[in-house]
């Protein structure tokens, strides 16, 4: 995949290509759309210099990013045309409520018993509802990878899966989450992942698999590449990508591109 400098790089995405709370933020950027400048589009575009422009946005579905906008923005989709050369896109994650249940599922009690809340929850848990929402998801990134092919059709389209947030096994601790909780997440966590995949190969793009290289860094390791737990406004969003993560993923992403080793 030959890329020169100054060729034109499009990020689309959720908030795990955006990089909320990962400090600075672009400037000039929408606050909520959690636009980090160490974000793994920035460096990329930084190691190899490409021109990047970047509309990743937290919050963002896959759906969305091809329908509509957020916070006044145009839809994500309108910042491809043919001049791109290389286009990244990771989403999927909030179609399938992937964060935002193990997020819910990790606030204390009383925050648990509010109905929006409970509502996350229950629908988190259920297995009629993610296999809904799944094939939903995968028609999504179907749409959005034929539409992208189509807008740019000399660009090398890398489709990057999420990094590994809950442990893959049973070996590890993974308080505050409980049982129910933690084996509904792992399940669906492959089953996006496998999701992803063949969605966009099915529309002639490639898989960056962060899923599978982060296995043994997820938030409760030694060397996680996401956060855990917790709420601040001083740090980045609880179980989203952490800077080493951001890291890793630009790494991955520019192996592929150049053909090296990634670590």
């Amino acid at each position: 995949m030959k890329l020169s400098p100054a060729d034109r790089y499009v990020a689309l995405g959720s908030s795990f290509a955006a990089g909320p709370g990962l400090r600075p933020r672009v400037k000039g950027s929408p606050f909520a759309a959690g636009r980090s400048s160490i974000n793994y589009a920035h460096l990329v575009a930084s190691q190899l210099s490409l021109s990047l422009r970047d509309v990743t946005f937290s919050g963002a579905t896959a759906a969305g990013i091809l329908q509509h906008g957020q916070g006044g923005e145009a839809p994500q989709i309108e910042a491809v045309d043919s001049s791109a050369r290389l286009i990244t896109v990771t989403c999927g994650g909030n179609d399938v409520l992937f964060i935002p249940g193990i997020t819910a599922a990790s606030l204390p009690r009383l925050l648990r018993r509010l109905p929006a809340m409970r509502r996350t929850l229950e629908t988190y848990l259920d297995p009629i509802a993610t296999a809904t929402r799944l094939d939903a998801v995968g028609e999504s990134i179907r749409r959005l990878a034929a539409e992208l092919r189509f807008r740019a059709p000399d660009a090398t389209i890398l489709i990057v899966d999420y990094l590994t947030v809950v442990p893959p096994d049973d070996c590890v601790d993974a308080s505050p989450l409980s049982p129910d909780i933690l084996a509904a997440a792992r399940s669906l966590a492959r089953e996006l992942a496998a999701t992803t995949r063949a969605s966009a190969i099915a529309e002639g793009c490639e898989v960056v698999a962060a899923s599978e290289a982060s296995r043994d860094h997820h938030a409760w390791s030694a060397e996680p590449w996401t956060h855990g737990a917790g709420l601040s406004l001083r740090s980045a969003a609880p179980f989203h990508p952490t800077p080493a993560g951001m890291r890793a993923v630009a790494q991955l992403v520019t192996a592929r591109l150049t053909g090296d080793s990634p670590f």
